[in-house]
């Protein structure tokens, strides 16, 4: 490996990384790539893959910097312990860029030309395997660095995600496409599909969605720091944060809100404990909504017990006025957070560190009803999972709400990014969002992709907007991951080919 060539792909890793949240530089992700792109289209497979591996580590280690900090501030790891798990965590990610580099490489040598159109269909397979294996991590998709981009993002709501993704790396390849064989054509039928798709996004802004109703709706952020651990401190605090959360709520109702949005773990909830400061709290909702005829969506740890085993749900419940309760219990749980994946591999880590919970996984879609309409609860880490948020609304949700806790991850990139994704799925499927974040970004979403209000980090507030339940549903809530199906169709067959030509030869 040469040291120029290095330092090039090292280059287009961190270009990339800088083109997310909070750096904010979403320019480079339209020309991130080449450096590396133009690498591997003249090495040797192997030799791509070496430089692909360098990008990729650039990348990770700069997009997720902040993952160390947390296993070492909350689950009391030590800085090399927690260190060495970024790093085994970066490199993993990083054979995603390893191996298609790889491909690229490998699929040139026999189709010189055709590489140049097949290089955005590799990408996004890639993308979607990350999306599934294992537990799956699609954080750092590159559409998202294009969050900001409100005429561009309208494509998502045909392809998802990965379109966008798709469309930044067609124009790449076809510059250097034009670039290698001398030809301006390439370039110039990118320029004028990247032209049209951002006419097509201004035009549709201008057109209205059809409603039939608005209401009001509030996200309260209480504000509650990450670092409070609900049985070391004095009941009486404990109290005063969720004083805090109701006289938030109630300013929200002065300003007409009839449906209000609490975040995760803001305060100590549970429902099905009927003891202690749990019932009072209960108590206390339940009047509330009673006297002001108003519904709450909130964070709230429930558990069911039978004569074998006792559960814990970290669950998104849902009181109105009638004291009817619905409960969505989270699916896609943290790994290493909220349990152990693959026991029988990873069970030393809970030997040394005790932040690893032990919450069972839900098993339904649940909606709630908002005065007839009804409505998704994703929590969390599960707002980063496409296809997820999709089902929910291909199951007749007509608008989104989130809970997240964010908190862990103090003023780091990672709430920045975290609020960029969700921007996505409000565009996917055509829905609004409200995001309640306990100490931010939390947000109101049109179902545009335009935020319409939103909160700064570590600052207590609520916000309130007009929004509007809707049951149309696009075509990528209707037909989902289409494109990366045919990526992974067309990088299979032109892979296979490869391998052929060269045994014929």
């Amino acid at each position: 490996m040469k040291a120029k060539e290095s330092l090039l792909a090292i280059g287009s890793g961190l270009l990339t990384a800088l083109a997310f949240p909070k750096f904010g530089l979403f320019f480079f992700g339209w020309i991130s790539l080449i450096p590396l792109l133009y690498i591997v289209l003249k090495k040797t497979p192997k030799q791509s893959f070496c430089y692909g591996l360098l990008a990729g580590i650039s990348y990770n280690a700069l997009l997720i910097y902040w993952i160390p900090s947390v296993p070492a501030h909350y689950g009391n790891l030590s800085i090399g312990l927690s260190l060495v798990i970024y790093i085994i965590f970066v490199l993993f990610l990083s054979l995603f860029w390893a191996l298609f580099s790889f491909l690229c490489s490998k699929i040139a040598i026999s189709f010189q030309k055709s590489i140049f159109f097949l290089a955005p269909f590799l990408w996004i397979s890639f993308e979607y395997i990350l999306t599934y294996l294992l537990t799956g991590f699609p954080w750092g998709l590159l559409g998202y660095s294009q969050y900001k981009n409100i005429y561009l993002i309208q494509l998502a709501s045909i392809t998802g995600v990965y379109g966008i993704s798709f469309v930044l790396i067609f124009f790449q390849s076809m510059f250097l496409f034009s670039m290698t064989h001398r030809k301006r054509s390439p370039f110039f039928i990118a320029l004028t599909l990247i032209g049209a798709i951002h006419i097509g996004g201004f035009i549709y802004l201008k057109q209205h969605i059809p409603v039939d109703k608005y209401f009001t709706a509030s996200v309260i952020q209480g504000n509650v720091s990450s670092d409070i651990y609900w049985d070391r401190i004095p009941i009486e605090k404990t109290r005063d944060l969720f004083d805090q959360h109701l006289s938030l709520t109630q300013q929200a109702i002065y300003r007409g809100a009839r449906l209000i949005i609490w975040p995760e773990f803001s305060v100590p909830l549970c429902f099905s404990c009927p003891y202690g400061i749990y019932q009072e709290f209960k108590d206390s909702l339940s009047q509330f909504v009673l006297q002001t005829h108003s519904t709450l969506l909130i964070g709230t740890n429930e558990k069911e017990t039978d004569s074998e085993d006792v559960r814990y749900y970290n669950t998104a419940l849902c009181l109105t006025p009638s004291l009817s309760i619905t409960t969505y219990y989270k699916m896609h749980l943290v790994p290493f957070g909220e349990y152990t994946p693959y026991k029988k591999i990873f069970s030393f880590i809970e030997k040394v560190t005790h932040a690893i919970g032990d919450t069972t996984p839900g098993t339904r879609y649940t909606l709630h009803d908002f005065d007839g309409n009804l409505f998704a609860s994703p929590i969390c880490y599960e707002i980063i999972f496409p296809n997820l948020v999709r089902k929910f609304v291909k199951n007749g949700a007509s608008f989104l709400v989130t809970i997240t806790n964010d908190g862990w991850y103090g003023r780091s990139s990672a709430p920045y990014q975290h609020f960029a994704i969700a921007v996505f799925r409000s565009v996917e499927n055509r829905r609004y969002l409200l995001r309640a974040a306990t100490t931010g970004i939390s947000a109101i979403i049109d179902p545009h992709g335009r935020i319409l209000s939103q909160t700064k980090l570590e600052t207590q507030a609520f916000l309130t907007e007009d929004i509007s339940p809707i049951k149309s549903m696009t075509f990528y809530t209707k037909y989902g991951d289409f494109i990366p199906f045919i990526g992974l169709t067309l990088s299979a067959i032109f892979f296979i080919l490869s391998l052929k030509r060269k045994t014929n030869g």
